[in-house]
């Protein structure tokens, strides 16, 4: 049977997994051990690879992880360990050249890429969003309208009605609580920030989002509008795995630095409000003491992800799209592909699973 967390009702099995690291470093008897990640090359398709048995996996477990996944609908799943590519599976004709959609996964990218604005001083997160967006860019008055930062469009705690999901005009964007005192996912006011970075930026989101993030680290892909409102990014699943690289990494790729803000990165990657422990800056938090997931106002007592580890951090999209990161593990998890069924947006008890059948392999 499903364990499923549909429409924030989570059934989850309580199995937690202890690890513990600091960077990219391991701890083994005591002592730390420095792990060298390894960088694919640019502009090119080649990308070192170890295999399940030189990790010492349980290989006896990779059938029945790729039958689950493909069973799940999926289309590309992808393992980094140290940065070398240990597994790499596609489905039906997808290949590592098929581009697929990010979905809400891809706000993470949006989250680095303010990182960016605000180590090159263009923008405070302490900024009214309406210096960049103009006043009246809401329905608030502007008493109520000043309250909000980008810090709150970053965290989800804008205070606006997110029944309105993706409208972003002024007539969608209603109070309903004093900005930072209430959680809740919304669409809208996240699309913003890519107006906000424009705007402080004086330079197209796209353009700057690829002159600081994606040409510098070897990334395809590009943003495409699927409703009018929101911005999706599009990209194979191995440029989807060098984000994911360059974040395990703490912003760094090879011997370039790329976001070296540190109290940034470190915020970004931690619980960013009291309200949902399990988010950061657009990215969702494994290990904490409850989560809250997208339409819903519960607070559960129980952290995101039972079966993965617990300092695991992730992009997480629409029809299960997939980033995790585990840094205690050195690991990058990507998964691409259809609706499995469960929960439309967010976390979802096909999390649970995946992370049930990967335990079994890495064992």
């Amino acid at each position: 049977m499903k364990s499923i967390f549909y429409a924030g009702l989570p059934l989850l099995a309580l199995l937690f997994l202890n690890c513990s690291k600091d960077s990219n470093e391991i701890q083994i008897d005591d002592t730390l051990e420095t792990v060298n990640f390894y960088f694919p090359p640019m502009n090119s398709d080649t990308w070192e690879m170890v295999t399940p048995e030189d990790l010492d996996w349980n290989t006896n477990a990779e059938q029945s992880l790729y039958d689950f996944l493909e069973e799940n609908g999926t289309k590309a799943f992808i393992v980094l360990k140290d940065g070398k590519i240990v597994m790499e599976q596609y489905f039906g004709d997808h290949t590592k050249d098929s581009p697929w959609y990010w979905a809400s996964a891809g706000k993470t990218l949006t989250a680095f890429t303010t990182g960016l604005a605000v180590q090159e001083g263009f923008l405070s997160l302490n900024d009214k969003s309406s210096d960049y967006l103009g006043m009246g860019w809401t329905g608030l008055t502007t008493e109520k309208e000043n309250l909000i930062t980008v810090w709150h469009q970053l965290t989800m705690t804008s205070g606006m009605d997110d029944t309105q999901g993706d409208c972003k005009t002024s007539n969608c964007l209603n109070y309903l609580a004093d900005a930072g005192t209430r959680w809740a996912y919304h669409n809208a006011p996240y699309t913003l920030i890519q107006d906000v970075i424009s705007n402080a930026t004086q330079t197209d989101f796209e353009d700057y989002f690829s002159s600081k993030v994606k040409e510098r680290i070897g990334m395809t892909g590009s943003w495409i509008s699927t409703n009018g409102l929101n911005n999706v990014y599009w990209s194979t699943a191995r440029s989807m795995a060098r984000f994911g690289l360059l974040n395990l990494n703490d912003g760094k790729w090879d011997v370039t630095t790329i976001l070296n803000d540190e109290v940034y990165l470190n915020d970004m990657k931690n619980t960013s409000q009291n309200l949902n422990k399990s988010y950061g800056y657009l990215w969702w938090l494994n290990g904490k003491e409850s989560a809250m997931v997208p339409q819903s106002q519960i607070v559960f007592d129980t952290e995101l992800i039972p079966n993965a580890p617990y300092d695991l951090y992730a992009g997480l999209g629409k029809n299960d799209q997939k980033l995790y990161i585990v840094p205690s593990q050195n690991l990058v998890v990507v998964r691409m592909g259809e609706n499995p069924g469960g929960a439309a947006l967010g976390p979802s008890g096909f999390d649970n699973e995946l992370w049930g059948f990967l335990n079994e392999v890495m064992n």
